[in-house]
């Protein structure tokens, strides 16, 4: 007899990044980024032309829209899927922080280094202590 066993990353990382900007309206462009992004997300998921779980390949013609007018040009259509995921963005002065169970943060990684911030990523599991350690969200 086999036992199989298997150990997944998924909803366990407790995963923290903090995007440390210059200024606040440089903080908040990037909130703004990434709020506008995560809404057209969920509209493609609740009109059916993306699918929850799905990694697409290609863009579709509104998001495609919307990153240019965003100037996001470095988003590939496969991470798109990480707007849906569940996290918690909140901006605490020139500083978005941002906290998931999650691993995939490569999309939101890339809207805050392109507005200029200095990237903090750490897992609170690691950190408990730290200011938005494990229990402190």
């Amino acid at each position: 007899m086999k036992i199989w066993v298997q150990h997944g990353s998924e909803h366990s990382a407790n995963l923290v990044m903090i995007g440390h900007f210059e200024n606040v309206a440089d903080a908040m462009k990037a909130k703004e980024i990434i709020d506008t992004l995560t809404q057209q997300v969920r509209e493609e998921e609740l009109d059916g032309t993306r699918t929850i779980g799905h990694r697409s390949e290609r863009y579709g013609d509104a998001m495609l829209d919307l990153l240019g007018k965003l100037d996001i040009g470095s988003i590939g259509p496969s991470e798109l899927e990480q707007f849906s995921y569940e996290v918690d963005i909140k901006a605490e002065g020139n500083d978005l922080v941002l906290t998931t169970e999650e691993l995939d943060i490569s999309a939101f990684l890339k809207v805050m280094f392109l507005n200029g911030a200095r990237v903090e990523v750490y897992s609170a599991h690691d950190y408990p202590d730290s200011e938005h350690g494990r229990g402190r969200r």
